[in-house]
Protein backbone atom coordinates (compact mmCIF):
# COMPACT_ATOMS: atom_id res chain seq x y z
CA UNK A 1 0.00 0.00 0.00
CA UNK A 2 1.08 3.33 -1.22
CA UNK A 3 1.97 5.86 1.31
CA UNK A 4 -0.53 8.17 -0.10
CA UNK A 5 -3.07 5.67 0.18
CA UNK A 6 -1.89 4.95 3.78
CA UNK A 7 -1.95 9.26 4.47
CA UNK A 8 -5.34 9.21 3.33
CA UNK A 9 -6.92 6.70 5.00
CA UNK A 10 -5.41 8.03 8.76
CA UNK A 11 -6.20 11.73 7.63
CA UNK A 12 -9.74 10.99 5.55
CA UNK A 13 -11.46 12.62 7.76
CA UNK A 14 -9.48 16.09 7.73
CA UNK A 15 -9.78 15.69 3.65
CA UNK A 16 -13.03 17.63 2.45
CA UNK A 17 -14.41 16.94 -0.71
CA UNK A 18 -15.96 18.86 -3.60
CA UNK A 19 -19.80 18.93 -4.68
CA UNK A 20 -20.91 19.80 -7.99
CA UNK A 21 -24.32 20.11 -10.00
CA UNK A 22 -24.46 18.50 -13.23
CA UNK A 23 -25.74 20.12 -15.92
CA UNK A 24 -25.81 23.29 -13.85
CA UNK A 25 -26.99 24.42 -10.75
CA UNK A 26 -29.36 26.83 -12.14
CA UNK A 27 -32.35 23.85 -12.92
CA UNK A 28 -35.57 24.96 -14.40
CA UNK A 29 -38.86 24.01 -12.98
CA UNK A 30 -39.77 20.60 -13.28
CA UNK A 31 -36.37 19.52 -14.52
CA UNK A 32 -33.29 17.53 -12.90
CA UNK A 33 -29.87 17.83 -11.72
CA UNK A 34 -27.56 15.26 -10.07
CA UNK A 35 -25.07 16.02 -7.30
CA UNK A 36 -21.72 14.68 -7.69
CA UNK A 37 -19.49 14.57 -4.67
CA UNK A 38 -15.82 14.39 -5.66
CA UNK A 39 -13.44 12.64 -4.20
CA UNK A 40 -9.91 10.68 -4.57
CA UNK A 41 -11.01 7.52 -3.48
CA UNK A 42 -13.82 6.03 -4.72
CA UNK A 43 -14.87 3.18 -2.65
CA UNK A 44 -15.67 5.71 0.40
CA UNK A 45 -19.36 6.05 1.66
CA UNK A 46 -21.04 9.12 0.76
CA UNK A 47 -23.90 12.02 3.05
CA UNK A 48 -25.49 14.62 1.61
CA UNK A 49 -26.65 17.57 3.30
CA UNK A 50 -29.49 20.34 3.00
CA UNK A 51 -28.57 23.25 4.72
CA UNK A 52 -31.08 24.45 7.19
CA UNK A 53 -30.07 27.94 8.66
CA UNK A 54 -26.66 26.73 11.07
CA UNK A 55 -27.29 23.25 10.50
CA UNK A 56 -26.97 20.47 8.29
CA UNK A 57 -29.82 17.71 7.62
CA UNK A 58 -28.64 14.73 6.36
CA UNK A 59 -30.57 13.29 3.33
CA UNK A 60 -29.09 10.62 1.79
CA UNK A 61 -26.10 7.74 2.34
CA UNK A 62 -24.91 5.52 -0.20
CA UNK A 63 -21.84 4.05 -1.90
CA UNK A 64 -22.07 6.21 -4.76
CA UNK A 65 -20.79 10.00 -4.98
CA UNK A 66 -24.30 10.97 -7.21
CA UNK A 67 -27.65 12.21 -5.82
CA UNK A 68 -30.39 12.77 -8.49
CA UNK A 69 -33.31 15.32 -7.80
CA UNK A 70 -36.26 14.80 -10.53
CA UNK A 71 -38.40 16.43 -10.88
CA UNK A 72 -37.33 19.80 -9.84
CA UNK A 73 -39.67 21.82 -6.97
CA UNK A 74 -39.77 25.29 -5.53
CA UNK A 75 -38.88 22.85 -2.58
CA UNK A 76 -36.09 21.46 -3.89
CA UNK A 77 -34.21 24.71 -3.78
CA UNK A 78 -31.50 25.81 -1.21
CA UNK A 79 -27.72 25.05 -0.12
CA UNK A 80 -26.40 21.08 -0.12
CA UNK A 81 -23.23 19.74 0.92
CA UNK A 82 -21.36 16.60 0.92
CA UNK A 83 -18.95 14.64 3.19
CA UNK A 84 -17.34 11.25 3.32
CA UNK A 85 -16.24 8.41 5.22
CA UNK A 86 -13.61 5.96 4.05
CA UNK A 87 -14.36 3.13 6.79
CA UNK A 88 -17.09 2.26 8.81
CA UNK A 89 -15.07 2.88 11.85
CA UNK A 90 -13.51 6.49 10.14
CA UNK A 91 -15.15 9.64 11.16
CA UNK A 92 -16.59 11.52 8.69
CA UNK A 93 -14.99 14.12 6.55
CA UNK A 94 -15.63 17.81 6.57
CA UNK A 95 -18.32 19.39 4.65
CA UNK A 96 -17.77 20.20 1.13
CA UNK A 97 -18.27 24.46 0.41
CA UNK A 98 -22.18 24.77 0.18
CA UNK A 99 -23.49 24.30 -3.57
CA UNK A 100 -26.43 26.71 -4.16
CA UNK A 101 -29.29 24.76 -6.22
CA UNK A 102 -31.67 27.75 -7.36
CA UNK A 103 -35.27 26.73 -9.79
CA UNK A 104 -35.96 28.72 -12.51
CA UNK A 105 -39.33 29.82 -13.93
CA UNK A 106 -41.31 30.39 -10.67
CA UNK A 107 -42.29 34.29 -11.97
CA UNK A 108 -42.30 36.01 -14.90
CA UNK A 109 -39.70 36.67 -17.23
CA UNK A 110 -38.02 39.77 -17.60
CA UNK A 111 -36.71 41.37 -21.23
CA UNK A 112 -33.11 42.39 -21.94
CA UNK A 113 -31.71 44.92 -24.40
CA UNK A 114 -28.31 45.77 -25.48
CA UNK A 115 -27.75 49.73 -25.53
CA UNK A 116 -26.40 51.29 -27.90
CA UNK A 117 -26.93 48.05 -30.20
CA UNK A 118 -25.86 44.11 -29.97
CA UNK A 119 -23.28 44.88 -32.34
CA UNK A 120 -20.00 46.43 -30.90
CA UNK A 121 -16.85 47.31 -32.04
CA UNK A 122 -13.94 45.97 -30.49
CA UNK A 123 -12.64 48.42 -27.34
CA UNK A 124 -16.00 49.59 -27.02
CA UNK A 125 -18.72 49.11 -24.24
CA UNK A 126 -21.95 47.82 -24.17
CA UNK A 127 -24.70 47.81 -21.51
CA UNK A 128 -26.68 45.15 -20.69
CA UNK A 129 -30.09 46.65 -19.39
CA UNK A 130 -32.70 44.02 -17.89
CA UNK A 131 -35.62 45.38 -17.09
CA UNK A 132 -39.43 44.24 -15.82
CA UNK A 133 -42.96 45.28 -14.95
CA UNK A 134 -42.62 43.48 -11.41
CA UNK A 135 -40.63 45.28 -9.19
CA UNK A 136 -37.74 42.48 -8.77
CA UNK A 137 -35.14 42.73 -5.98
CA UNK A 138 -32.20 41.62 -7.58
CA UNK A 139 -31.39 40.82 -11.47
CA UNK A 140 -28.54 38.01 -12.51
CA UNK A 141 -27.11 38.06 -15.98
CA UNK A 142 -25.59 35.15 -17.65
CA UNK A 143 -23.67 34.44 -20.76
CA UNK A 144 -24.83 30.86 -21.85
CA UNK A 145 -21.89 28.19 -21.74
CA UNK A 146 -20.46 29.98 -19.04
CA UNK A 147 -20.64 29.31 -15.28
CA UNK A 148 -20.50 32.50 -13.65
CA UNK A 149 -23.80 34.60 -13.07
CA UNK A 150 -23.44 38.38 -12.15
CA UNK A 151 -26.23 39.91 -9.99
CA UNK A 152 -26.93 43.70 -10.02
CA UNK A 153 -29.63 44.87 -7.70
CA UNK A 154 -32.34 47.20 -9.19
CA UNK A 155 -32.13 50.81 -9.42
CA UNK A 156 -34.71 52.70 -7.77
CA UNK A 157 -37.92 53.92 -9.38
CA UNK A 158 -41.38 55.46 -8.59
CA UNK A 159 -43.30 54.12 -10.95
CA UNK A 160 -44.52 49.98 -11.33
CA UNK A 161 -41.40 48.62 -13.14
CA UNK A 162 -37.44 47.79 -12.56
CA UNK A 163 -34.47 47.38 -13.88
CA UNK A 164 -30.87 46.92 -13.69
CA UNK A 165 -27.98 47.79 -15.97
CA UNK A 166 -24.80 45.80 -16.63
CA UNK A 167 -22.08 47.67 -18.00
CA UNK A 168 -19.19 45.64 -20.18
CA UNK A 169 -16.04 47.23 -21.64
CA UNK A 170 -13.93 47.75 -23.05
CA UNK A 171 -15.36 44.86 -25.16
CA UNK A 172 -13.04 42.21 -26.55
CA UNK A 173 -14.23 38.66 -28.87
CA UNK A 174 -13.84 36.89 -24.96
CA UNK A 175 -16.43 38.98 -23.85
CA UNK A 176 -19.18 38.45 -27.06
CA UNK A 177 -22.21 35.49 -26.63
CA UNK A 178 -25.57 34.77 -25.96
CA UNK A 179 -26.83 37.11 -22.33
CA UNK A 180 -30.14 36.22 -20.87
CA UNK A 181 -31.31 37.81 -17.95
CA UNK A 182 -33.49 36.64 -14.12
CA UNK A 183 -35.60 38.03 -11.56
CA UNK A 184 -35.40 37.32 -8.30
CA UNK A 185 -37.33 38.62 -4.70
CA UNK A 186 -35.16 39.05 -1.65
CA UNK A 187 -37.11 36.97 0.49
CA UNK A 188 -36.70 33.82 -1.67
CA UNK A 189 -33.15 34.17 -3.48
CA UNK A 190 -33.16 30.47 -4.59
CA UNK A 191 -36.77 31.11 -6.73
CA UNK A 192 -35.84 32.76 -9.83
CA UNK A 193 -37.73 34.13 -12.86
CA UNK A 194 -37.71 32.44 -16.47
CA UNK A 195 -34.69 33.77 -18.34
CA UNK A 196 -35.52 36.64 -20.91
CA UNK A 197 -35.15 35.89 -24.13
CA UNK A 198 -31.35 35.76 -25.68
CA UNK A 199 -29.47 38.96 -26.77
CA UNK A 200 -26.40 38.46 -29.07
CA UNK A 201 -23.58 40.46 -28.72
CA UNK A 202 -21.14 40.60 -31.71
CA UNK A 203 -17.62 42.19 -31.16
CA UNK A 204 -17.32 43.76 -34.76
CA UNK A 205 -13.73 44.53 -36.61
CA UNK A 206 -12.59 41.32 -36.52
CA UNK A 207 -11.93 40.56 -39.54
CA UNK A 208 -11.56 42.57 -43.01
CA UNK A 209 -15.35 43.56 -44.19
CA UNK A 210 -16.80 41.88 -47.19
CA UNK A 211 -18.69 43.81 -49.67
CA UNK A 212 -22.38 43.80 -50.62
CA UNK A 213 -24.56 44.24 -54.23
CA UNK A 214 -28.16 43.93 -55.41
CA UNK A 215 -28.43 41.86 -58.00
CA UNK A 216 -30.67 43.72 -60.01
CA UNK A 217 -29.57 46.98 -58.66
CA UNK A 218 -29.99 49.41 -55.47
CA UNK A 219 -33.38 50.73 -57.61
CA UNK A 220 -36.00 48.08 -57.04
CA UNK A 221 -38.81 47.88 -59.50
CA UNK A 222 -42.21 47.70 -57.40
CA UNK A 223 -43.05 44.12 -57.05
CA UNK A 224 -39.68 42.78 -58.42
CA UNK A 225 -37.60 40.33 -56.19
CA UNK A 226 -34.85 41.43 -54.73
CA UNK A 227 -31.35 39.58 -53.62
CA UNK A 228 -28.76 40.61 -52.32
CA UNK A 229 -25.20 39.09 -52.66
CA UNK A 230 -22.45 39.66 -49.82
CA UNK A 231 -19.23 37.78 -50.60
CA UNK A 232 -15.08 38.47 -49.59
CA UNK A 233 -12.35 36.64 -50.48
CA UNK A 234 -11.54 36.18 -46.50
CA UNK A 235 -13.94 32.75 -46.87
CA UNK A 236 -16.10 32.93 -44.35
CA UNK A 237 -18.05 30.11 -42.99
CA UNK A 238 -21.32 32.45 -42.60
CA UNK A 239 -22.32 35.99 -43.49
CA UNK A 240 -24.82 37.94 -41.55
CA UNK A 241 -27.30 40.83 -43.46
CA UNK A 242 -28.24 43.53 -41.18
CA UNK A 243 -30.66 46.87 -41.97
CA UNK A 244 -29.99 49.95 -40.26
CA UNK A 245 -32.22 50.71 -37.34
CA UNK A 246 -33.09 46.79 -37.14
CA UNK A 247 -31.36 44.07 -36.03
CA UNK A 248 -29.95 41.07 -37.39
CA UNK A 249 -31.68 37.96 -38.02
CA UNK A 250 -30.80 37.10 -41.12
CA UNK A 251 -27.63 34.30 -41.35
CA UNK A 252 -26.93 31.92 -44.27
CA UNK A 253 -23.98 29.68 -44.71
CA UNK A 254 -21.29 30.61 -47.32
CA UNK A 255 -21.01 28.91 -50.63
CA UNK A 256 -17.34 28.68 -51.88
CA UNK A 257 -15.45 28.95 -55.25
CA UNK A 258 -12.37 27.46 -56.54
CA UNK A 259 -10.75 29.99 -55.98
CA UNK A 260 -10.99 29.99 -51.93
CA UNK A 261 -13.42 32.97 -52.07
CA UNK A 262 -17.01 32.50 -50.57
CA UNK A 263 -20.62 34.22 -51.00
CA UNK A 264 -23.90 34.33 -49.69
CA UNK A 265 -27.10 35.37 -51.72
CA UNK A 266 -29.84 36.87 -49.48
CA UNK A 267 -33.27 36.51 -51.29
CA UNK A 268 -35.34 39.15 -49.81
CA UNK A 269 -39.04 38.52 -51.76
CA UNK A 270 -40.88 41.22 -53.88
CA UNK A 271 -39.57 45.08 -53.12
CA UNK A 272 -42.00 46.84 -51.37
CA UNK A 273 -41.87 49.96 -49.64
CA UNK A 274 -41.40 48.38 -45.85
CA UNK A 275 -37.74 47.23 -47.51
CA UNK A 276 -36.53 50.09 -48.19
CA UNK A 277 -32.90 51.46 -46.33
CA UNK A 278 -29.76 51.09 -45.98
CA UNK A 279 -28.10 47.59 -45.58
CA UNK A 280 -25.00 46.16 -44.46
CA UNK A 281 -23.45 42.46 -44.11
CA UNK A 282 -20.65 40.74 -41.66
CA UNK A 283 -18.62 37.64 -41.76
CA UNK A 284 -17.80 35.07 -39.46
CA UNK A 285 -16.49 31.65 -38.91
CA UNK A 286 -17.67 29.05 -37.08
CA UNK A 287 -14.70 28.03 -34.57
CA UNK A 288 -15.62 31.99 -33.47
CA UNK A 289 -19.61 32.70 -34.29
CA UNK A 290 -20.06 36.69 -32.16
CA UNK A 291 -16.50 37.56 -33.40
CA UNK A 292 -17.39 39.61 -37.12
CA UNK A 293 -15.93 41.11 -39.49
CA UNK A 294 -16.07 44.38 -40.19
CA UNK A 295 -19.15 45.79 -41.80
CA UNK A 296 -19.52 46.32 -45.44
CA UNK A 297 -19.98 49.56 -47.35
CA UNK A 298 -23.88 49.77 -47.01
CA UNK A 299 -26.28 49.35 -49.98
CA UNK A 300 -29.13 51.66 -50.12
CA UNK A 301 -32.36 49.61 -51.63
CA UNK A 302 -35.44 52.17 -52.85
CA UNK A 303 -38.71 51.38 -54.30
CA UNK A 304 -39.09 54.01 -57.33
CA UNK A 305 -43.03 55.51 -56.97
CA UNK A 306 -45.29 54.25 -60.33
CA UNK A 307 -47.85 55.87 -61.88
CA UNK A 308 -51.18 53.55 -62.84
CA UNK A 309 -52.73 54.12 -65.95
CA UNK A 310 -56.54 55.34 -65.36
CA UNK A 311 -57.71 53.90 -69.27
CA UNK A 312 -59.26 51.10 -68.48
CA UNK A 313 -57.77 47.98 -71.19
CA UNK A 314 -60.41 46.78 -73.77
CA UNK A 315 -63.37 44.16 -72.41
CA UNK A 316 -62.81 45.94 -68.76
CA UNK A 317 -65.72 48.12 -67.48
CA UNK A 318 -64.93 51.84 -67.19
CA UNK A 319 -64.92 53.32 -63.56
CA UNK A 320 -68.00 55.33 -64.82
CA UNK A 321 -69.98 52.71 -65.96
CA UNK A 322 -69.29 50.85 -62.48
CA UNK A 323 -70.18 54.16 -60.04
CA UNK A 324 -73.52 54.42 -62.38
CA UNK A 325 -74.71 50.48 -62.32
CA UNK A 326 -76.03 50.64 -58.70
CA UNK A 327 -78.10 54.33 -59.43
CA UNK A 328 -79.64 52.23 -62.78
CA UNK A 329 -80.49 49.70 -60.32
CA UNK A 330 -82.67 51.87 -57.96
CA UNK A 331 -84.87 53.39 -60.65
CA UNK A 332 -85.64 50.43 -62.41
CA UNK A 333 -86.68 48.75 -59.00
CA UNK A 334 -88.49 52.43 -58.40
CA UNK A 335 -90.21 52.17 -61.96
CA UNK A 336 -91.16 48.28 -61.17
CA UNK A 337 -92.93 49.30 -57.58
CA UNK A 338 -94.56 51.98 -59.55
CA UNK A 339 -96.29 49.87 -62.29
CA UNK A 340 -97.30 47.44 -59.95
CA UNK A 341 -99.29 49.93 -57.57
CA UNK A 342 -100.77 51.41 -60.67
CA UNK A 343 -101.72 47.46 -61.98
CA UNK A 344 -103.21 46.46 -58.87
CA UNK A 345 -105.20 49.92 -57.80
CA UNK A 346 -106.58 49.68 -61.24
CA UNK A 347 -107.43 46.18 -60.99
CA UNK A 348 -109.33 46.46 -57.68
CA UNK A 349 -111.14 49.57 -59.20
CA UNK A 350 -112.48 48.08 -61.64
CA UNK A 351 -113.50 45.03 -59.13
CA UNK A 352 -115.47 47.16 -57.26
CA UNK A 353 -117.56 48.65 -59.90
CA UNK A 354 -118.22 45.26 -61.56
CA UNK A 355 -119.45 44.65 -57.87
CA UNK A 356 -121.54 47.87 -58.08
CA UNK A 357 -123.00 47.58 -61.02
CA UNK A 358 -124.20 43.51 -60.20
CA UNK A 359 -125.87 44.61 -57.41
CA UNK A 360 -127.43 47.67 -58.92
CA UNK A 361 -128.97 45.18 -61.47
CA UNK A 362 -130.19 42.79 -59.02
CA UNK A 363 -132.25 45.36 -56.80
CA UNK A 364 -133.49 46.71 -60.03
CA UNK A 365 -134.98 43.18 -60.86
CA UNK A 366 -135.98 43.07 -57.08
CA UNK A 367 -138.14 46.20 -57.63
CA UNK A 368 -139.84 44.74 -60.62
CA UNK A 369 -141.09 41.42 -59.19
CA UNK A 370 -141.96 42.90 -55.89
CA UNK A 371 -141.22 42.74 -51.94
CA UNK A 372 -142.77 39.81 -51.72
CA UNK A 373 -140.35 37.66 -54.14
CA UNK A 374 -137.21 38.71 -51.54
CA UNK A 375 -137.90 38.01 -47.69
CA UNK A 376 -134.87 40.06 -46.97
CA UNK A 377 -135.94 43.55 -48.24
CA UNK A 378 -139.19 43.32 -45.99
CA UNK A 379 -139.39 46.60 -43.66
CA UNK A 380 -136.75 48.29 -46.04
CA UNK A 381 -136.78 50.91 -48.19
CA UNK A 382 -134.58 50.05 -51.09
CA UNK A 383 -133.39 53.66 -51.94
CA UNK A 384 -132.35 53.78 -48.41
CA UNK A 385 -130.07 50.68 -48.50
CA UNK A 386 -128.77 52.09 -51.64
CA UNK A 387 -127.27 54.97 -49.89
CA UNK A 388 -126.09 53.24 -47.27
CA UNK A 389 -123.80 51.12 -50.03
CA UNK A 390 -122.57 54.02 -51.62
CA UNK A 391 -121.35 56.22 -48.49
CA UNK A 392 -119.43 53.25 -47.32
CA UNK A 393 -117.31 53.03 -50.62
CA UNK A 394 -117.52 56.52 -51.42
CA UNK A 395 -114.33 56.98 -49.19
CA UNK A 396 -112.23 54.17 -49.81
CA UNK A 397 -112.56 55.08 -53.94
CA UNK A 398 -111.61 58.26 -52.83
CA UNK A 399 -108.30 57.34 -51.39
CA UNK A 400 -107.35 55.68 -53.93
CA UNK A 401 -106.99 59.24 -55.97
CA UNK A 402 -110.55 58.37 -57.85
CA UNK A 403 -113.53 61.29 -58.47
CA UNK A 404 -116.41 59.62 -56.36
CA UNK A 405 -119.98 59.39 -58.47
CA UNK A 406 -122.96 58.81 -58.03
CA UNK A 407 -123.93 54.71 -59.76
CA UNK A 408 -127.73 54.70 -60.45
CA UNK A 409 -129.51 51.82 -61.45
CA UNK A 410 -129.62 51.55 -65.46
CA UNK A 411 -132.53 49.67 -65.88
CA UNK A 412 -136.25 51.04 -66.07
CA UNK A 413 -137.57 53.15 -63.18
CA UNK A 414 -139.65 52.03 -60.96
CA UNK A 415 -142.50 54.33 -59.42
CA UNK A 416 -142.61 53.78 -55.70
CA UNK A 417 -146.74 54.88 -55.53
CA UNK A 418 -147.11 51.94 -58.66
CA UNK A 419 -145.96 49.24 -55.86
Amino acid sequence: MSSALISLLCLGGHHKPSLLAWPSPVVPLGGHVTLRCQFPLPFATFKLFRREGTRGRELQRHRSNSFTIDPMSVAHAGFYACSVALCHSCEWSAHSNPLQIVVTGVLRRPSISAQPSPLVHAGVSVTLCCHSRLIFDTFILHREGGTQYSQQHREKFSGVHSQARFSMGPLTPARGGTYRCYGTLSHAPQEWSAPSDPVDVAVTGKHEKPHLSALLGSAVRSAGNVTLLCGSESSFDVYHLCRAGHACPRRLAAGRSHSGASQAAFPLGPGTPAQEGAYTCYGSFNHSPHEWSAPSDPVHLSVPETTESTCPSPGEPSPTDEAYHPQEDTDKWYILTGLSATFISTGIFLAVLVCLWCSTKKRAAMKSTGPEEDPAMDGEDPEDTQDVIYAQLDPWILSQGFRATSLRPTGPSVNPAST
